[in-house]
């Protein structure tokens, strides 16, 4: 199984985003490289979230708690769901 991080973007996100931007992506490769993170990418038209896929819900809040875009507010709001994968690249069928 899976766990996805929402983001919720302010709406000044992107006149924001240069600041804090190679922390955060040095943040988002240094967790893909443990193995903690398989996929992300920010929400597109509107430019208002992202969405990150974790192994571990654990993993997953920590990033939020360390990610600059949430410490500096670009990021209004987060929640982490788990996510039943059963098909595709990497899905994980939970036991029944």
């Amino acid at each position: 199984m899976h766990y996805l991080l929402f983001y919720d973007a302010a709406p000044d996100y992107l006149a924001r985003r240069p600041a804090h931007r190679a922390d955060h992506l040095a943040l988002v490769r240094g967790a893909h490289a443990r193995g903690e993170l398989v996929l992300a990418g920010a929400l597109a038209d509107p430019a208002d979230g992202a969405v990150l896929v974790f192994r571990d819900a654990a993993a997953a809040r920590a990033f939020a708690a360390a990610d600059p875009y949430v410490r500096n507010g670009l990021v209004t709001d987060w929640r982490v769901r788990q996510w039943n994968t059963v098909v595709g690249d990497g899905a994980v069928m939970p036991e029944v």
